[in-house]
């Protein structure tokens, strides 16, 4: 049988195949008013699609768990009842096509009030909508501006605020939430030495600069069902120490692995493996399946189930990533942009049924015939 669209099953949640959609920002809720940072039809169509594609679960984008934790003015949010209603609809929908519906809960931080990117991805601030970013120290992104550095009260605050929108999630519906520590927003600038100057308990060494992220994943774990996974997105490495011509300090892979095995000591059941995000200028040599070795080290080396994400758009590809024990789901972002049936095509190249909807079932096998 194919790895790709074998089920796999964490606690006592069976997700149906491997083939999983990446949490992507679409910048496209409401910006303010009653309805910000509530999904709209269009994330409704957007996601729904995915689980009709055959996509095993079907992953929210990076969901603000207060207002100023938006990457930008148009992110979706999860601090309110409406937006919890409206979520709802959309975990059920996802659900309906026999996929697992998934949320990624997150703060930017330093990388927060920001245009869209097919705008200019440049800071904005209040008379644009805009707010003040805030991060573990007064050390801006790129090109961004200088965040407030939190205090510990403000930490902990933002702890709750994690907690707080997970139950949320959970009553809305979601059978998976992701703990979005990755990409150099708020708990990836903490870990990472390049962003976290820090001089107190939530800086320095090692042990201090993953406290921020183990206190949130408690959080996250007291209130989310025993018998239901808890996902921790990861930035494996900075692309800065691995490089001997960049001078700086960065989060590597073997910190990853430290930090993995303390996730899974706290109650996280799955590491979705990506890199990069915390600087704009680490050369990163992009590739097909240049993240994967992350995703097999940590799995090897911290005994994690891990998902493995960048640039596989080739059905042999992840079936190849599975069966060579790199990973145990691979995530697909752009190429299901490109194409939400992927997963369906994908089982007919390795000989698998594709597990169509009814609706569309019926007219796929009589145009075989």
């Amino acid at each position: 049988m194919s790895s790709l669209f074998a089920p796999l099953k964490l606690r006592d949640l069976t997700i149906p195949n491997r083939v999983w959609m990446s949490p992507m920002c679409m910048y496209s809720a409401a910006a303010d008013g009653p309805e910000t940072g509530v999904p709209t039809d269009f994330h409704l169509t957007h996601l729904a699609s995915r689980a009709a594609g055959g996509a095993g679960l079907v992953m929210v984008e990076a969901t603000g768990v207060r207002p100023d934790g938006r990457i930008s003015q148009w992110d979706l949010g999860l601090w309110n009842d409406e937006q919890e209603e409206s979520f709802g609809r959309i975990a059920a929908a996802i659900r309906s096509y026999g996929s697992v519906p998934a949320i990624q809960l997150a703060h930017a931080g330093r990388k927060a009030s920001v245009d869209k990117p097919w705008i200019s991805d440049g800071y904005l601030d209040e008379r644009d909508g805009g707010w003040t970013a805030v991060g573990p120290s007064q050390e801006a992104f790129q090109g961004l501006s200088l965040p407030t550095e939190l205090s510990v009260a403000e930490i902990k605050q933002l702890v709750t605020d994690f907690a707080e929108s997970a139950k949320r999630a959970l009553k809305a519906g979601f059978e998976v939430v992701e703990v979005h520590g990755a990409h150099g927003y708020l708990i990836h600038s903490f870990l990472s030495p390049a962003s976290n100057k820090r001089t107190d308990a939530y800086g320095g060494s090692f042990e201090n600069r993953m406290r921020f992220a183990l206190e949130v994943v408690d959080a996250v774990r007291t209130v989310w069902p025993q018998d239901l996974p808890v996902f921790f997105r990861t930035s494996a490495t900075d692309w800065l120490s691995e490089n001997d011509d960049d001078p700086r300090d960065g989060w590597t892979a073997d910190d990853t692995v430290r930090l993995a095995k303390e996730l899974q000591a706290h109650g996280v059941d799955f590491l979705d493996v990506s890199t990069g995000g915390i600087v704009r200028d680490a050369k990163i040599p992009a590739r097909p399946n240049y993240q994967v070795p992350f995703a097999g080290q940590a799995r090897d080396q911290a005994g994690i189930a891990t998902g493995a994400v960048g640039l596989i758009t080739d059905a042999h590809q992840a079936e190849d990533i599975l069966k060579t024990g790199q990973a145990d789901a691979v995530f697909l972002g752009r190429e299901l942009l490109r194409n939400p049936y992927w997963p369906q095509q994908a089982a007919s190249e390795l000989g698998i049924e594709p597990q169509w909807p009814a609706q569309y079932g019926y007219a796929v096998q009589r145009r075989k015939k």
